[in-house]
């Protein structure tokens, strides 16, 4: 399906594995050039560079901490001064560092709730403040259902994504006279290099949580993510919509 995001500007956090990763090459097959940030070796966003460019559409990949404000506005100015614009901004960088509430430490409580809801406001602010001068944009936030439901041993993760979630919302109300959605996506468990690593019960106990018998793959996330970023969701706004196979109801 055409979505109509023929050169359109795209901007993705966390955009080299995985929900991101699938989300940068959906929005080049749809028409999008893509700039994305990551963290680590610097030749980890190269394969899905290739891919881009591969489909004739512009990348490019920058490493940026989403939890430092500075780094953050670097990239946005960055992407504005070789790109030329921005059309849509898809926060999905995070982090986990699990555990329960009387062992989690302070620091993994901060380095979550930095990356994960932090990341996402600094990243937002920069947008909206170019989105509402162009009285045009989306913004759709990668959550997740356990910042509905909460999570055993996840108390740092779901807070930061009730957070996203409460974020969301908030945007869109203040946004929309600008021209602007604002949107969130929730997950359940995801096939990605994170869901690999779990132990068997865990996979397990999540593909039966769910109604439709398997877990989401990266694209099922992607797919969602390019429609909200197109004219079919101009009318849609300040929503959370789980993408979970039923994980949740």
């Amino acid at each position: 399906m055409d979505l109509g995001l023929q050169g359109r500007i795209a901007l993705v956090t966390g955009g080299s594995q995985g929900i991101g990763a699938a989300v940068c090459l959906e929005l080049a097959r749809q028409g999008c050039d893509v700039a994305l940030t990551f963290v680590g070796d610097a030749k980890q966003a190269d394969p899905v560079l290739r891919d881009i460019t591969g489909m004739g559409r512009r990348a490019m990949a920058m490493v940026a901490d989403s939890s430092k404000t500075d780094q953050t506005e670097a990239v946005f100015e960055r992407v504005l001064a070789e790109f030329g614009g921005l059309d849509i901004l898809v926060c999905n960088a995070g982090i986990t560092r699990d555990g329960t509430i009387w062992n989690l430490t302070d620091a993994a409580w901060d380095d979550v709730i930095a990356v994960n809801l932090r990341g996402y406001f600094t990243f937002a602010r920069a947008a909206a403040r170019h989105f509402k001068d162009r009285k045009r944009g989306r913004i759709v936030n990668i959550t997740s259902i356990n910042g509905q439901r909460g999570k055993f041993g996840q108390a740092n993760y779901a807070a930061a994504k009730g957070g996203v979630n409460t974020l969301t919302r908030t945007m869109a109300r203040e946004l929309g006279k600008f021209g602007t959605t604002v949107n969130a996506v929730a997950p359940g468990m995801v096939e990605t290099e994170m869901a690999a690593a779990l132990a068997p019960e865990y996979r397990n106990k999540a593909v039966t949580e769910t109604v439709l018998g398997r877990l989401a793959a990266p694209e099922d996330i992607a797919h969602m993510v390019a429609f909200l970023s197109s004219d079919y969701a101009k009318h849609v706004t300040g929503q959370v919509i789980n993408v979970d196979g039923g994980q949740l109801i």
